[in-house]
This record gives C-alpha cells, sequence and structure tokens, in this order.
C-alpha cells in the first residue's frame, strides 16, 4: 500500500550559504523506493503558506525536518524552532494525519521538541528505515511503540527507543526534486554523504549523539554515484558532509579512487581530521578534485586539546597543514577559544602557533555550546555551571572558569587586526552582502578564504555600518 507523504524542510538560515536539505533527499529517495508518494516544502527554496502545501500533497502522513536548534555563536544565540508549535497547530487544523519530527537538530532534543511542538512522533537518528517501518505501522493499524528510533508519548512522559544500528544505504537517487536550483543558484554546491557516526570524544560534539559511535561507510561506487548525480543536477562543487571523511584511510582510498575511476571532474571539499593523514593520502584527494579541507582543530594548544578530548596534537595539526598547503589545497582552522582547559596563557600560545601553519585561514569562535548527552555537558554540571534541569534549548556556552567571553573575543579581534588569516567570530552582515555578489556572479565553494583576503585589502567592507 502506498502512503502520501509531505516532507517539510524548515532550516531558513542562509549564513554563510543556504544549505540543501540532504537528509530529506535521503529519506525522500528511502521512500519512493518503499513504493511512496512524496512531495515537498522547502520553507527556503520554495516558501508558501502551509496550506497550499497541504492542498497540494493531500498527505497521509507530515515529516517535518529540524536540522539545527541555534546558529551555535555566543553573541547572537538565535535559535530556529520557536515555530513549531504552530506549524504543527496549522497541519492539524487542516487534516488529520501523523506528524512526525526528525532531522540532526531533533535528534540532540527529542523529547523537548516532542512536547514543545505537539507532533505525533518523532524519529532519533538516522530515520530511513525507521520512518519505512512506522508508516507501514500507520496504514496497518498496528502499534509502532518496537520502531528503533521512535520518540512517542507514554505514561505521562516520552519514551524515546534506541535507533536501529542497522545500516541504510543512503541515496540521492530519486531525492533531487525541483528545489535543487534554488540551491544550485545561490551557491552552486550540493552535498553528499560519504559516511555516517562518529567514534572520536570531542567534549562538545553531537555527531555521536545524532549517527552513533560505529562509522558505516558508503561503497565508493555509491558515493561516486551522488557525486554524477549531483553535476546532472547543476552543482559545480560538492561538499562532503561527513563529520570527518577521514575516518579511515581505506575509506578514503575508496571513495577518491572510485570518483577518478568514474572520471568525475568537480571541485569538492571536506572536514578533515588533523591526524593520521599521509601524503599519499593527500596526494590522491588533490587528484580526486579535492579544493578546500576544513580541520576541526580547535586549538593550537596541548593542554586545550587534551581537556576538549580531540585525541591528537599540536604535532598532528601542523604536519596535517602543511601536506595540505604542500599541494596547493586551500585549508582552514576552526578554533574555539574558551573551551576547558583554556587561559589567557594558551589563547596567546595559539596565536603564535598559528605562524607554525603557512596559508592556513583561521577561524576563531568564543565559547562551547553546552548539548546534552556530552562530556562538556557532565563537566557543566560537576562545575555548577548548569542544574540538571536547565533547559538547553536555549543556548548555554562553556567559558573556561577566570575567562571573560567579551575579553576573549575582543583579545582574538585584536590579533586579527595584525594577522589578517585570522577570523574573529561571526561575519559581519556587509561581508554577507559581499559573498552574495559572488554567489550572484557564480562563483562556488567556500567563501573563507575571501574573507580573509577582504579582510587584509578593503577592511572597510567588513565594518558594520553605524
Amino acid at each position: 500500500m502506498a502512503s502520501r507523504v509531505l516532507l517539510i524542510s524548515t532550516n531558513t538560515y542562509v549564513t554563510p550559504d543556504p544549505v540543501f536539505p540532504l537528509g530529506l533527499a535521503h529519506l525522500a529517495s528511502a521512500l519512493r523506493k518503499a513504493g511512496h508518494e512524496v512531495f515537498w516544502q522547502d520553507n527556503l527554496a520554495r516558501p508558501r503558506p502551509i496550506e497550499e502545501a497541504m492542498r497540494e500533497a493531500q498527505p497521509d502522513c507530515v515529516g517535518i525536518s529540524v536540522r539545527n536548534i541555534d546558529d551555535v555563536l555566543i553573541r547572537t544565540r538565535e535559535t530556529f524552532f520557536s515555530t513549531l508549535p504552530d506549524l504543527c497547530g496549522r497541519i492539524r487544523s487542516l487534516k488529520d494525519c501523523p506528524i512526525v519530527l526528525g532531522g540532526s537538530g531533533y535528534s540532540i532534543f527529542p523529547s523537548e521538541l516532542l512536547q514543545l511542538s505537539g507532533a505525533d512522533y518523532g524519529v532519533c537518528g538516522p530515520g530511513e528505515l525507521a520512518l519505512i517501518e512506522l508508516i507501514q505501522c500507520f496504514e496497518d493499524g498496528t502499534d509502532p511503540s518496537g520502531v528503533p528510533g521512535l520518540v512517542r508519548r507514554a505514561g505521562g512522559g516520552v519514551v524515546c527507543n534506541a535507533p536501529s544500528a542497522e545500516g541504510y544505504e543512503a541515496s540521492l537517487e530519486g531525492g533531487l526534486d525541483g528545489v535543487t536550483d534554488f540551491y544550485i543558484r545561490n551557491g552552486g554546491m550540493l552535498n553528499v554523504q560519504t559516511q555516517r557516526g562518529c567514534k572520536h570524544r570531542c567534549c562538545y560534539c553531537t555527531y555521536p549523539l545524532i549517527e552513533g559511535r560505529h562509522h558505516q561507510c558508503r561503497s565508493g561506487e555509491a558515493v561516486a554515484e551522488d557525486f554524477a548525480r549531483a553535476i546532472r543536477a547543476g552543482a559545480r562543487y560538492v561538499c562532503v558532509t561527513d563529520s570527518i571523511f577521514n575516518s579511515s584511510l581505506a575509506h578514503v582510498h575508496q571513495v577518491c579512487e572510485a570518483l577518478l575511476r568514474k572520471d568525475i571532474k568537480v571541485p569538492w571539499g571536506c572536514f578533515l581530521r588533523p591526524e593520521g593523514l599521509t601524503a599519499s593520502a593527500m596526494d590522491l584527494m588533490g587528484r580526486a578534485g579535492l579544493n578546500h579541507i576544513e580541520f576541526g582543530s580547535d586549538s593550537f594548544s596541548d593542554p586545550v586539546l587534551k581537556c576538549s578530548g580531540k585525541g591528537f596534537a599540536l604535532e598532528d595539526v601542523v604536519r596535517s597543514s602543511e601536506l595540505a598547503r604542500a599541494r596547493q589545497i586551500d585549508y582552514c582552522h576552526f578554533l574555539i577559544c574558551g573551551g576547558p582547559g583554556e587561559t589567557d596563557a594558551t589563547i596567546e600560545e595559539s596565536f603564535r602557533n598559528s605562524t607554525l601553519m603557512d596559508g592556513a585561514i583561521i577561524m576563531a569562535v568564543v565559547g562551547m555550546r553546552i548539548y546534552p548527552g556530552t562530556p562538556l555537558y557532565r563537566r557543566a554540571m560537576e562545575e555548577g555551571r548548569i542544574a540538571p534541569d536547565h533547559n538547553l534549548l536555549e543556548p548555554c556556552y562553556y567559558v573556561a572558569p577566570g575567562l571573560d567571553a567579551d575579553q576573549v573575543f575582543a583579545k582574538i579581534k585584536r590579533h586579527a587586526a595584525t594577522a589578517s588569516n585570522w577570523v574573529a567570530g561571526e561575519v559581519t552582515p556587509q561581508y554577507q552582502r559581499f559573498v552574495e555578489r559572488l554567489r550572484s556572479r557564480g562563483v562556488p565553494g567556500p567563501m573563507w578564504g575571501y574573507l580573509s583576503m577582504i579582510q587584509r585589502l578593503m577592511p572597510e567592507k567588513l565594518r558594520p555600518t553605524q
């Protein structure tokens, strides 16, 4: 039996770029392969009243994706979930059908968002298999309480089932709808995921909560075919969305060799862990089209790296940077200043050590966002920063004892004034407009290199208007 399913992407955040809703594309692909009819409502690419989308779809089930909870910036703290109760209420007034929440943001706060929104169910973790099984329960009129990853109300509270450990070969086949035109037009990029899960233990990170700790790698051939689908849809650049692409060098080799075999010619970028990289792996990635690397380094001070649970040292960061620089692959490092173990002295140490990485762009923010279930959450509890009943849906940040967030930000700004490769905090509206002009001229890919250049050559472009 086929059901009509309306999938809604609620994300409207465009800084630094509009991001194609890859998770919903995977869901759409899986649902269509299972025989269901899928309709899209993308509130960014195709904004329209929900009433219009409901009239078109006449759905038997509505799936709502919550991609992000907030902007993860300590100075703005913009949140993205406040419209959920109104959206669910309007859907319910139009048709009596199940409403199911999901998405990466939802998986961090499954109980809280289910209660807040008024939705019927949620799916925590990867949703392809779970949503298909849940819809089958709706069709058969059977009890869905055993569906893996299901979040539901029971006994006056909320019950969250453990997600399934069974992998699903996520694919863009059948998932690239007409909304891709918007993302191509406004960035030239589409996304591809080569694996799920993260085994590492960075103190603040939610990837193990969202995707699990076991790396589930797709085959190189399947990844290359998704690259080809993105190119056929008009993508001029592909962003690999894995938490870290180099979970294993074997996986790196499998994917890159498949891209080369299929003669895939498109520039792409990815997140890399600055550890365990080799010259041969970097050579292979470069030949396969790797154009930009974003390293989640977090600090250039060994004591801070240890306190953050990174599992690598400054020596690894410097070595990885040199491998990228020697092959003329653009790269940047993301730093989080003020986390566990940070002091004024370690901040100065990071300033000094950044000079060891020739050609690097340094993107620095202040404070670590505290999410439930992370080692940072437990540390904040032990230090009395938060109480057990603290509502973490509203952004809360960890700044190391003895440091003040505003003072740390000012320190980074002063350093960035003398080191043009350093970018402090959030970008200004002026820079965002500059990016939009470049996008309108067809420039794809990450823009952090331009940010450094403009900061050096035309600093007035980045100054807020008074």
